[in-house]
């Protein structure tokens, strides 16, 4: 086999927990070897997450920001106009930290949700992450990640739910899912 190095497109989705987790572990170990790392959260925005603290300790070789209001209303309805617009803003600022080459790695949190929404052409995504530096590697996490998303990643892994404590009453826990 070829030893080949360039920047990958890795995609965590499916229903089961673990996908930003995962994206962090890996983000966590980038930090680690010296690069830096900018995680954008698509719709978080409303909560206080323990990462977030947690990164101030690694300054600017690891920055996430929220991008959202938190929660967004799906259904029958189409998504608020002003969630929709903090999306393409959210993607403007993707889009050019992908391509500045400011990071070694752009993790673009609940990218996936954002899309299967109808809130980001997933064609703009695919153009981008195609015109991507070399060496840039790119996270995209969130479910019902968009097939097109899907053949460009390089990996892809589905988390698949066996069971979750929410099914037995226990809540969401800080440290474990904030």
């Amino acid at each position: 086999m070829a030893d080949i190095r360039r920047g990958l497109i890795i995609v965590n989705t499916g229903p089961g927990k673990g996908k930003t987790t995962a994206a962090m572990g890996t983000a966590l170990r980038a930090v680690g070897q010296g690069m830096r790392v900018l995680m954008l959260q698509f719709l978080k925005g409303s909560w206080h997450y323990g990462e977030l603290d947690a990164v101030q300790a690694f300054g600017d070789k690891f920055v996430i920001k929220q991008m959202g209001r938190g929660f967004v209303k799906v259904g029958a309805e189409k998504p608020d106009a002003e969630d929709v617009r903090m999306v393409e803003e959210a993607w403007t600022e993707a889009d050019h930290a992908i391509q500045s080459g400011e990071w070694d790695l752009v993790v673009l949190d609940e990218i996936n949700y954002a899309i299967s929404y109808g809130m980001l052409d997933p064609a703009k995504v695919v153009e981008s992450l195609k015109r991507k530096p070399e060496m840039v590697h790119v996270i995209l996490t969130g479910r019902n990640a968009h097939p097109t998303i899907v053949e460009v990643a390089d990996t892809g892994t589905e988390m698949k739910e066996i069971k979750h404590a929410y099914q037995k009453g226990v809540m969401a826990q800080r440290g474990i899912e904030y």
